[in-house]
């Protein structure tokens, strides 16, 4: 499957042999993650990277609301510079789409020109 859930923290970028990075807010002890813009692209992510012919995409979790909040959160800090969830990283160019509304709506553009320079 494409989209797979991180079960370690990468160190680096080299590190991260999926074509895309997602990272989201950390789930809670009930299973969902605690930031709402996460949760509202949830559905787009899956769609676009769920399937079988996809380009694959690793989910990075970022920490709980505290632990994300704070400036000293690693993922805030170099080579990630992660600022704003959720993120998603296109990994050969380090393209990046942030927030919400610019996920959803630039998302399939962004994956499907990925798929042409590898076709």
């Amino acid at each position: 499957m494409p989209l797979c859930e991180s079960k370690i923290k990468p160190k680096s970028w080299g590190d991260i042999e999926e074509q895309f990075a997602i990272f989201y807010a950390s789930k809670g002890d009930d299973g969902i993650m605690w930031c709402p813009d996460c949760r509202a692209v949830k559905e787009v992510v899956e769609e676009i990277f769920d399937k079988e012919d996809a380009a694959s995409a690793l989910i990075i979790y970022v920490g709980q609301k505290p632990e994300w909040k704070s400036p000293e959160n690693e993922w805030r800090q170099q080579p990630w510079d992660v600022q704003t969830i959720p993120t998603i990283v296109r990994l050969r160019d380090g393209k990046r789409l942030v927030d919400q509304g610019p996920i959803k709506e630039g998302l399939k553009a962004l994956v499907e020109d990925e798929r042409k320079d590898f076709d």
